[in-house]
């Protein structure tokens, strides 16, 4: 279940400053061989494959770059709650070299904890992933990038953390949401570490998480770009669905403004 339609949502630190803040030695190890995401180098597709129904990976998958795209039944683009995904992952499956192209349906579900490596998204459908693990998952994002997400990027339904590194995102309104109206809900944790941000003039919001819910968001390294008027709103805080404010604390959006660089 997604949350519905209301508005919500480049520096170095230590990996031992990262591991207390949530992130996995493994994670750290496999961020560290990749160069950062840019949205100047979007990759080109080996091949395209159309999917007509939900692809379900058991076991890790590398799919040499090749794009997949939604058709039949999956082949909406739009908003519509409840569209099936692309992909679904089970528990500890690692995805890697993949694009999912247009139309997107609802991405990619992680089911248990997953990593997703050096996965893109042209055009973001329901949302580019749903992960729905229970309170002990991990979720790691290691490199790739979104665009053309007319809302959400990442969608926390289930528990556990989100780990989120060398990502790009830009034509989007939120790039993590930790749900607001599950009808199960949990602590939720996320990390963003060195993500490249393009704006594009419309509010936008990095993270948004529940503070009722003691969600705790942590960002470093995050470089926003073409934001001059500050519309992209690094850590938004929620009562479920309910905006309570923004900004860094040491409770909840645990941030600084060095953290943060405008170019």
């Amino acid at each position: 279940m997604t949350s519905p339609r209301h508005p919500r949502g480049r520096g170095r630190t230590t990996a031992g400053a990262l591991t207390a803040a949530g992130f996995s030695i493994g994670m750290l190890m496999i961020s560290a061989a990749l160069t950062p995401a840019s949205a100047a180098t979007w990759p080109s597709a080996s091949g395209s494959q159309a999917v007509t129904s939900t692809i379900s990976l058991t076991g890790s998958k590398d799919y040499g770059m090749l794009r997949l795209y939604g058709s039949g039944a999956l082949g909406t683009g739009d908003q519509a709650e409840d569209q099936k995904p692309i992909l679904t992952l089970a528990d500890g499956v690692t995805l890697k070299n993949v694009i999912i192209g247009a139309p997107g349906a609802d991405g990619i579900h992680c089911l248990g904890s997953c990593t997703l490596q050096n996965v893109w998204w042209e055009d973001v459908g329901e949302d580019a992933a749903t992960f729905r693990g229970g309170s002990s998952a991990t979720y790691n994002v290691v490199g790739g990038g979104a665009k053309k997400a007319s809302d959400k990027v990442f969608q926390h339904n289930g528990g556990g953390t989100v780990n989120i590194s060398n990502f790009a995102v830009r034509e989007f309104k939120t790039l993590y949401r930790s749900c607001g109206d599950c009808s199960t809900q949990y602590t939720r944790k996320v990390n963003l570490s060195t993500i490249e941000v393009t704006g594009t003039g419309s509010t936008a919001r990095l993270v948004g998480i529940n503070v009722n819910r003691n969600d705790v968001a942590t960002l470093r390294g995050i470089t926003i770009l073409n934001d001059a008027s500050r519309k992209v709103v690094p850590c938004q805080k929620y009562n479920n669905t309910t905006a309570v404010g923004s900004g860094p604390d040491s409770t909840n959006c645990r941030y600084s403004t060095s953290d943060i660089t405008y170019r």
